[in-house]
């Protein structure tokens, strides 16, 4: 062995210049070498069979990801300057820039080993964004506050490097910075307390339907980060609200009626009070020809009759007596009618009441659920129950209330469209 060591240096002694400046030149450049040879290594040999791996365990899709992002080519840009930190004090008489040159190469692979490290993470959400469960639990708060460690970390770690002393004792320097941390991340801590609340809770998830008026959101949640969430409003544009806000202060989400199945309808038709009436006995005959009152019209007359029995010599005057109105009937019908829709839940409220009057009428309401939850079912199936609802009004003599137009004036005499004008600024 000893024979051997003295021919390998017998070698160096003949191959290797005999001038300081030249050794350190020719050190140099075998340390440039071996940095490229490693670099050359890690990224055709190491980091393909890390690939391949990949690939063979059905992670194809982790393999895109990383390399979409980036780490991989971070990671194999970190190990020749870490091979030179680790050999810089071999260049001979190199003694006096070792140590800087040393330092310096290490600050470099760590700060492309945390980008990788970051990388690696951004791989890791857009992989989990293409799951199912992403849809119901946002991780990307958490990813955010991974890289805010990374990065405080690696921070911590340059600055130990280039002051040549311990992260230990910069890390306890940083207690005496603690209130001005709390205040300068005041924003961070909040947001991560509110992510971490809405996803735990879920409160929140990406493609819900919230309402936010406070802060003019009406629409589509298309992304929640640490700090923010931004929401897609019905006009396309982008709404961005501070994560800690949908915490501390109120919004609605229509998330639990999509899951319901039932969209509720809940409009009002404002009749004139004039037209308002008892039931002739023509009338009533000719009512009973419309299939769904038939049911109704029979139990109410035995109803009515049962009452207006026992009234007595009472019952002699029609002032006594109860009656069907005109009003009374539409609103039996409509429910019926609504009742019979077979886009209509009907294991959801459903009524049609009447509301108290006002100096717009009458307002008759109908409360219902539709069995389509998309926006466009819905607006039609509202549409085609109001349609028949407002075209069946003059079978039951009944009158929409509409505040006078110029045209409904101009067709008065000039007494009367004063008088109407007069009306009308005085309800105004």
């Amino acid at each position: 062995m000893v024979e051997l060591a003295n021919f390998y240096q017998s070698l160096l002694d003949t191959w290797t210049p005999k001038s300081e400046w030249a050794q350190t030149v020719f050190g140099l450049c075998v340390l440039a070498v071996v940095a490229l040879l490693a670099h050359v290594i890690v990224s055709h040999v190491v980091l393909r069979v890390i690939r391949r791996l990949l690939r063979v365990s059905g992670r194809e899709n982790w393999d895109q990801a990383l390399r979409r992002r980036g780490a991989y080519r971070n990671l194999w840009r970190s190990v020749p300057p870490l091979v030179v930190s680790v050999n810089a004090d071999l260049v001979p008489h190199f003694e006096r820039l070792a140590g800087p040159v040393s330092r310096l190469a290490l600050i470099l692979a760590i700060i492309f080993f945390f980008q990788s490290l970051r990388n690696f993470l951004s791989a890791l959400q857009d992989t989990y964004a293409a799951t199912t469960r992403a849809q119901t639990r946002s991780i990307k708060g958490y990813i955010e506050l991974a890289k805010i460690a990374l990065v405080a970390i690696c921070f911590v770690l340059v600055i130990s490097i280039l002051v040549n002393r311990s992260p230990v004792i910069l890390i306890s320097g940083l207690g005496a910075l603690s209130a001005v941390l709390l205040l300068v991340f005041k924003d961070t801590l909040l947001s991560l307390v509110a992510s971490t609340q809405l996803t735990t809770n879920d409160m929140l998830r990406i493609g819900d339907w919230i309402e936010m008026p406070q802060a003019g959101a009406d629409g589509f949640v298309i992304d929640i980060a640490l700090h923010t969430v931004k929401v897609q409003n019905w006009d396309k544009t982008v709404t961005t609200i501070p994560t800690y806000k949908l915490f501390s202060e109120s919004y609605r989400n229509w998330r639990q009626m999509f899951e319901s199945g039932g969209r509720r309808i809940k409009r009002t038709l404002r009749i004139n009070a004039r037209c308002v009436r008892f039931l002739s006995d023509a009338e009533h005959e000719r009512l009973q020809s419309f299939s769904l009152l038939k049911e109704y019209l029979k139990d109410k007359d035995q109803e009515i009759s049962r009452f207006n029995a026992q009234l007595g010599e009472a019952g002699n005057s029609v002032v006594n007596r109860r009656r069907l109105t005109n009003l009374g009937t539409f609103r039996a019908y409509a429910k019926a009618y609504i009742q019979a829709n077979k886009e209509v839940r009907k294991d959801m409220l459903l009524l049609v009441r009447m509301m108290e009057p006002t100096a717009e009428g009458i307002p008759v309401e109908v409360y219902c659920f539709t069995n389509n939850t998309a926006w466009v079912e819905y607006e039609r199936i509202q549409g085609d129950i109001f349609d028949h609802l407002l075209a069946i009004l003059p079978e039951f003599d009944l009158q929409l209330y509409q505040a006078p137009a110029g045209a409904d004036l101009l067709q008065l005499g000039p007494r009367e469209a004063a008088q109407a004008a007069a009306m009308a600024s005085v309800r105004h």
